[in-house]
Order: structure tokens, then C-alpha cells, then sequence
């Protein structure tokens, strides 16, 4: 029955194989003679970076468009593992997560593909790409040669083969190179792994030039002998071409990753870079001919939950914001801003005779929408689903949940001294008796409240939530979500703990009762819904400036999270998303859960940083509970 399977599938794959060859033109790629060769010519390669999940399925051929317009005649795309295998042996091909049909739009736009499927991917994506679910096992290694993670690895990439091995080159597709790995030179310089890398993506029909990429300081560690090694980084033209001529034996020279500016994170100012480097830069690198890929060239957004995470010295745990804009040369509602139209006049200045540039896009249309008032609600503590209970406190992964919040809920005995979370993971708001005596933060070490507990004791909740989970480095490896560790009190470890989980995968499992504003109070955090009409559908952003935290529903798509701190503002809407007549909002509100009223603007504001709420790294508050 196995063989009878495995024949039917390499029949299939024929057929579409033949089929996709009959449907479009035939080319050849090859690396040769120190150049990218199409067709046996020389190829320079105008390429830019943007990622399908990260743009609504609708506005898939517009963005496109727009890189097209601007002068590229290629895309870099990533994929995220955790968006394609929500879990085990579940694959979603279909809707926004629809790869082969994006891939398709950008052949039809006449773009060349070089796809990045790793399955690690970086990109300021929740756990690097990986799914939440290989951390069940808490001993697994992902990026290693652990057999449990190779299984599932191999297992999602021959999958990903199905879906579109019948659209590389030369089966009359666009995909041209595939790469394996990212910049792995910065987390490990195993051979034996990557190899296996190799190894895995030609058993799933990955038969086209495959690649590593990796900046010149780590490319020692992160290339595989006999593969294409490319590089990453703002690297001097003299020094790709250095490193290149050492590692590949020559060329063709490319900047496989290229930054415009750089990513934002809750509570740290909004990146930007000025025109003029982006123009210096470009120039010098396309004057001696090296191809690039700008990442990104278009960044959209961080939907839902799948906004990574990040570290450094003086912030040892950064949660990245909804907006992925990356002050491109597209910005996050697809429009061009000034780097678009510098890029433009650079390619027309370097492209060969004959390189056709299509006309750009007229820019999107965006709309106000008038205050309106959020007069449904939805009471957390009136909604507790069936709880998992253990002695010690489990983490999200523990009770098979990914994302979203977990409330933890135990009995605090009478006594004075410091409740402290111990490896908490990420942000909390924490009640005792239903009242809320104050926060708790990893990304500001704020883990501990002393307390004074009265003598017939009280009850303990920790409403904790996930902020994405690290996307590089080596904490990709000490990733659970929750309370990962233990909960002391008085130096004393909290015990018999009860665990109610709320991913809110589907918000209309809450039950929402209209109230009179001046009626609602409550220190747990709720959900508030609230209806706008339209006449007209364009591009608006929701104005958050009056909220604490919490996210956002519209019409049922999760448009992502929104923090006080800033430096974001509002939370970008897709027309596609909007329609005539009613639209619903459901806002989630951790903090100031009495807003009630929500209002849109025609305009993003994603560099307002509230640096007076901003609490700097400390480990320590002190509330007394009366």
C-alpha cells in the first residue's frame, strides 16, 4: 500500500510537472563563467524581499506589482514551517498561506523567484519560523541533528516539495535557486547538519542550485562545500567580492540580504535611514555589477501572534511590534515612499539596453472612520474554559498551546514577603482576590511584588502573556512560553496550581452582552466589541492611542497587537478586510479596561515612543494586599 502511495504521488507530480511546462516558456538557470546565466546570459539580479503571510492574499498582485515597478526583476520570498504545519502533520497550503499561487503571481509579473524555505528563518517571525509544538519535548534541538527534529523537518520539506518543486526554472517555472539554512554561521559550523539540509531538499525535488547565505564574519561557519554561499550584511562591494573569490572560488557576486533600515520592537524608537545612504550604498555595489536582494523591498505586517522576539545587553528580551514596515522602499500599505523612486532611477541607470520598467501604481486610497463605541462585552473571569491542574505550574507547550494567554490561578497563604515568577515568559497581570495589584515583565526583569496576604490567605491570578517567541540566536533552544520554572512566595515555592488556556484561535466562543459604559468595572482584562458602518472600503489604521495593550479583531482576522509603550500607534486595516455597511471590532484590553471608544485615521503612526512608561530594567515592585 506504501509503494502504491509513494507511485501515485511521483505520477502526480509528473503531471504537473508536464502540465506547468506546457503552460510557460521554458528557461535555464545556471551558475557559470562568474555570472547568474538565464538562458545562457549573463543576469544581474535587481531583487527584493517579501514574505506572503506577512500581506493579505488579496493584496498579493498589487505588492508585487509595485516591486516589479520599482525595477526588480526578482523576489527573495520566506516561509514560515509554523504557518504551513500548525501541527504535526497538518499542512495548510490554502488562503493566505497558499505559497504556489503567490509564487504563480509573481511569474505572471515577470519576477524570478529565489525561494527560502530553510525551515529556519529568522525574520522577526515567531520562533524563527519553527512551530510552537517541536518545544512539547522539552530536551528536542532544533537547528541539530536530533532525530526527532530531522523527522519532522524532512517530513514538512517533502511536503513543501508537493507544492512546488513543479515550479522551479527548469520545469518551466520561476523558482531559480532554493536556499537551505540561514545564516547558520551564527548559531552552530555542524557539516554533518547542513549537509543533511542538502540532503533533504533534493529527496523532495529541490533540483535547481541551492544556497546559503551568511554575512563575512560567520560564512566560514554557515556555508556547505560545493554549495552557493552568498552574503548578508551592509558589506563593502571590495569585501563580497573578497569573500566570495575565498569561499565560492569567484563568482557571480551577490548580496543575498540588504537592509533599508531595520525592524522595531515595544518600548525602543522606530528605525529609519536616510535616502541618501540607501542611494550611496546601491550605487556603489550595482557600479561593479554584484546582484542584491533588499530585505526588505516590501515588509507588511506581523499579524496575529507571529511576531518574534529578540535580545541584547541592555534589553534582554524584545518583543517586536505588528507593523513590520522596515521604513522600505514599500511601506506597509503598499505605497512607495522616497526609496522606491531612488531605487527606481538606480536601476535605470544600471539595468542593460532594452530593461523594461513597468509604469508604478497609482497609491492606495485610505479613509477616517469616526469614533464608535466598543458597548458589548466579554468578562475573562465569567469565561474560564476547563482547566489543566498540576502541582507545579505548566508551561503553554505543556498544555498543547502555542500562542495567546494562559491564566494561572493557585491559593496564597497567609504572610508577608516577595511573590516571584521565576522565568516568566513574557508579561503578566497579576490579581489577588480579583483585584489587580500590579504587572509583571521579562522584558524589563520586572518578576517579583512583595506582599502582605491577610490571614484567611487569598486567591492567587496570573493572567500571562506569550510576546512571541525568540527568533535568533541561542535561546532558540529555552523557548517554552508561560511560567516555565516556579512561582515562590516568602521564599517558599507556590504550589497546586490550576491552568485555563486562552489562545483565542476563535473569538466567537465569547459571549458578549451589551452594558451601559459607567456601569462596567473590572481588574481582569476584557473583551469589548463594538460595530462602525462604511459606505466606502480603502486602507485605515485604528487609532490605539487611548488603549493599554491587548489586540484586535476585524470582521474575524486578528490584525495584531498594540502596546501603549509604542513606538506603534495604530494598527494597520486592509481594504480587503473592510466591506459596506457593518463592520465588527473585538478589542482585547489588559490594562485600561475601561476605553470604550475606538475611532480610525488615514494615516500610520508607528514612531510615538511613551518613554515615560517605560520601566527600566528592575526586578522588583512593591504592592501590599490588604
Amino acid at each position: 500500500m506504501k509503494r502504491l502511495s509513494t507511485s501515485i504521488w511521483i505520477l502526480l507530480i509528473t503531471v504537473i510537472i508536464l502540465l506547468s511546462s506546457c503552460t510557460h516558456s521554458r528557461h535555464e538557470f545556471s551558475i557559470a563563467e562568474g555570472h547568474f546565466m538565464i538562458d545562457g546570459k549573463p543576469t544581474m539580479f535587481f531583487s527584493g524581499e517579501i514574505h506572503p503571510s506577512r500581506i493579505p492574499r488579496e493584496y498579493w498582485q498589487d505588492r508585487l506589482r509595485m516591486i516589479r515597478a520599482m525595477g526588480m526583476n526578482s523576489i527573495s520570498i520566506y516561509m514560515f514551517w509554523n504557518v504551513h504545519e500548525p501541527y504535526p502533520g497538518e499542512y495548510n497550503f490554502s488562503g493566505n498561506a497558499d505559497i504556489a499561487e503567490f509564487i504563480r503571481l509573481a511569474q505572471k509579473e515577470g519576477l524570478w523567484v529565489m525561494l527560502r524555505p530553510s525551515p529556519y528563518v529568522c525574520a522577526e517571525w515567531e520562533f524563527g519560523g519553527y512551530p510552537w509544538w517541536l518545544l512539547k519535548e522539552k530536551d528536542l534541538k532544533v537547528r541539530s541533528k536530533d532525530t526527532r527534529f530531522i523527522e519532522a523537518y524532512r517530513n514538512y520539506v517533502l511536503e513543501l516539495g508537493k507544492q512546488l518543486a513543479p515550479l522551479q526554472i527548469q520545469h518551466g517555472g520561476p523558482i531559480i535557486m532554493v536556499q537551505i539554512e540561514n545564516e547558520y554561521g551564527f548559531y552552530g559550523n555542524d557539516k554533518e547538519y547542513l549537509a543533511l539540509n542538502r540532503d533533504i531538499f533534493r529527496e523532495a525535488g529541490f533540483t535547481c542550485d541551492l544556497f546559503t547565505c551568511d554575512p563575512p564574519s560567520t560564512i566560514d561557519a554557515g556555508y556547505l562545500p560545493g554549495i552557493y554561499a552568498a552574503i548578508n550584511g551592509g558589506v563593502r562591494p571590495q569585501d563580497v567580492i573578497a569573500t566570495q573569490d575565498r569561499v565560492n572560488g569567484g563568482g557571480p557576486y551577490f548580496v543575498s540580504e540588504w537592509y533599508p533600515a531595520w525592524f522595531d520592537v515595544w518600548g525602543k524608537r522606530h528605525h529609519t535611514s536616510p535616502v541618501e545612504n540607501f542611494t550611496n550604498y546601491l550605487d556603489s555595489i550595482f557600479h561593479y555589477g554584484i546582484s542584491l536582494n533588499m530585505y526588505m523591498s516590501h515588509g507588511g505586517s506581523n499579524f496575529g501572534f507571529m511576531n518574534g522576539a529578540n535580545y541584547d545587553t541592555y534589553m534582554p528580551y524584545q518583543s517586536q511590534t505588528q507593523s513590520y514596515d522596515y521604513d522600505a522602499p514599500i511601506n506597509e500599505a503598499g505605497n512607495p515612499t522616497p526609496k522606491y523612486w531612488a531605487y527606481r532611477q538606480l536601476v535605470q541607470k544600471y539595468a542593460p539596453e532594452g530593461y523594461h520598467i513597468p509604469d508604478v501604481p497609482e497609491p492606495k486610497l485610505t479613509l477616517a472612520i469616526e469614533p464608535f463605541k466598543l458597548n458589548q462585552v466579554a468578562m475573562i473571569e465569567n469565561h474560564k474554559p476547563t482547566p489543566s491542574k498540576s502541582e507545579h505550574p505548566l508551561s503553554f507547550e505543556d498544555i498543547n498551546q502555542g500562542y495567546g494567554y494562559v491564566l494561572y490561578e493557585t491559593n496564597l497563604p497567609a504572610g508577608q514577603g516577595w511573590l516571584k515568577v521565576k522565568e516568566l515568559r513574557d508579561y503578566g497581570i497579576v490579581l489577588l482576590n480579583n483585584q489587580r495589584i500590579g504587572i509583571i515583565d521579562r522584558r524589563t526583569n520586572l518578576d517579583s511584588i512583595y506582599l502582605t496576604v491577610p490571614a484567611n490567605g487569598a486567591r492567587l491570578s496570573l493572567f500571562i502573556e506569550n510576546l512571541g517567541r525568540i527568533n535568533f540566536g541561542t535561546y532558540l533552544a529555552d523557548n517554552r512560553k508561560g511560567i516555565t520554572e516556579t512561582v515562590y512566595f516568602n521564599d517558599k515555592e507556590v504550589n497546586g496550581w490550576e491552568m485555563y488556556g486562552y489562545p483565542f484561535d476563535n473569538i466567537k466562543d465569547f459571549n458578549f452582552v451589551p452594558v451601559a459604559d459607567e456601569e462596567l468595572s473590572t481588574e481582569w482584562p476584557i473583551l469589548r466589541r463594538g460595530e462602525f458602518d462604511l459606505s466606502e472600503v480603502a486602507d485605515t489604521y485604528l487609532d490605539m492611542r487611548e488603549f493599554g495593550k491587548g489586540s484586535v479583531w476585524v470582521n474575524g482576522h486578528h490584525i495584531g497587537r498594540y502596546w501603549q509603550i509604542g513606538p506603534q500607534q495604530t494598527l494597520y486595516i486592509p481594504a480587503p478586510w473592510l466591506k459596506k455597511g457593518k463592520n465588527e471590532v473585538v478589542v482585547f484590553e489588559m490594562l485600561k479596561t475601561w476605553q470604550y471608544e475606538l475611532q480610525a485615521i488615514n494615516y500610520p503612526i508607528l514612531d510615538q515612543l511613551n518613554e515615560e512608561m517605560f520601566v527600566g530594567p528592575t526586578s522588583v515592585q512593591q504592592i501590599e494586599y490588604q
